[in-house]
């Protein structure tokens, strides 16, 4: 190609480049705007909240995606994981979280507990997951007709550590009979204050996570599952959240 070919070739190239940033203006402030909204971590929760509860949504369908669970998915693995979520939930075997969101390997950090209780040890592993994995979102799940939120309604002296699990819940029962319910409405009322005075307790009691929050690192969310249906509903956050 000569100089005047490469001349004209050149001025075409402007020419182009300079119409395409008339018909299609974009500022720098624009862009910028954009690039910091998709990599905020609010941005990054409500984003992973979405994909759960479209999951949730496939599940209680009976139309679950099909996942990778091979070997390649596993070797993948092995150089770390970046789970999109920690789920704090029941031990109940009818409640697997990665089964009714619709989950895959690596994709969330379980932590389960009959009660959906945190203790320190609870505390201590979501504290990992948002400090050290950097897991924008925390979801507190309760279920209906959870047995350890039963058991407390119902009273009596439980033997050995599982009284540490009925003292947790004692105080969400106590506000549910306030409130006048009784039989199955009494347990559902007490299944919601017990995952709203749970994520209560995530910020009182662990400076982490309460840290992260105030920074707007990480967001809390509650949810319930219906074990008839299927379905993951969102909560009402506590006041003050």
């Amino acid at each position: 190609m000569n100089r005047t070919n490469k001349a004209v070739f050149l001025g075409i190239l402007l020419f182009l480049f300079f119409a395409a940033l008339y018909a299609f203006p974009v500022s720098s402030t624009e862009l910028s705007q954009q690039s910091s909204t998709e990599s905020t971590p609010a941005f990054k929760a409500d984003e992973a909240l979405k994909k759960l509860l479209d999951g949730n949504q496939r599940f209680a369908a009976g139309l679950p995606a099909q996942k990778d669970v091979g070997a390649a998915r596993r070797t993948a693995l092995l150089k770390g994981q970046s789970p999109s979520a920690v789920l704090l939930s029941c031990s109940d075997s009818r409640v697997p979280p990665e089964l009714v969101l619709d989950q895959g390997l690596g994709d969330i950090f379980v932590v389960r507990v009959a009660g959906n209780v945190a203790d320190p040890v609870t505390l201590g592993s979501i504290e990992y997951a948002a400090e050290h994995l950097n897991v924008p979102l925390i979801i507190v799940m309760g279920h209906d007709r959870c047995g350890a939120v039963a058991a407390t309604i119902q009273g009596g002296k439980p033997e050995g550590n599982i009284r540490s699990i009925v003292a947790k819940i004692a105080p969400a029962v106590r506000k549910a009979r306030a409130s006048g319910k009784k039989g199955d409405d009494l347990l559902e009322a007490a299944v919601i204050e017990n995952v709203k005075n749970v994520i209560a307790s995530l910020t009182r009691e662990s400076k982490i996570i309460k840290q992260l929050v105030k920074e707007k690192k990480v967001k809390i969310v509650a949810a319930k599952y219906s074990l008839s249906t299927g379905k993951v509903e969102l909560l009402e956050q506590p006041k003050g959240r």
